[in-house]
């Protein structure tokens, strides 16, 4: 592990391999729908940190491994506070997508 990793965890690019091996994870984005749409990763799906609140619609089960990312890793901090305090057991905020290396869809799901 090298330092930047041991003092600030892992990427991004590390913790997408963690979702894609966890099962039922849910991956989410919570930039802006314009955000989402420029680009995101495979699979993701977006929940604005501005409605975070909104986050049981998408996922009902509290106990469901949710891995969250943003642009720069702020906002997926953000919103990994809310959805622990409205009782998601497993949550994890991977960062931001601008370090991540994988491909980028654009366009809604």
């Amino acid at each position: 592990m090298g330092l930047f990793s041991s003092m600030f965890g892992k990427g991004i690019d590390a913790y997408m391999e963690d979702a894609r091996a966890t099962p039922g994870a849910v991956v989410l984005d919570v930039r802006s729908p314009e955000e989402f749409v420029d680009g995101h990763i495979d699979g993701a799906r977006n929940v604005p940190v501005s409605h975070i609140q909104n986050a049981p619609r998408q996922v009902p089960a509290l106990d469901t491994p949710l891995f969250v990312y943003c642009l720069s890793g702020a906002r997926s901090a953000q919103a990994c506070r809310f959805l622990t305090q409205m009782g998601y057991t497993t949550v994890t905020n991977m960062g931001g997508i601008n370090r991540w290396s994988g491909p980028v869809k654009q366009g809604r799901i």
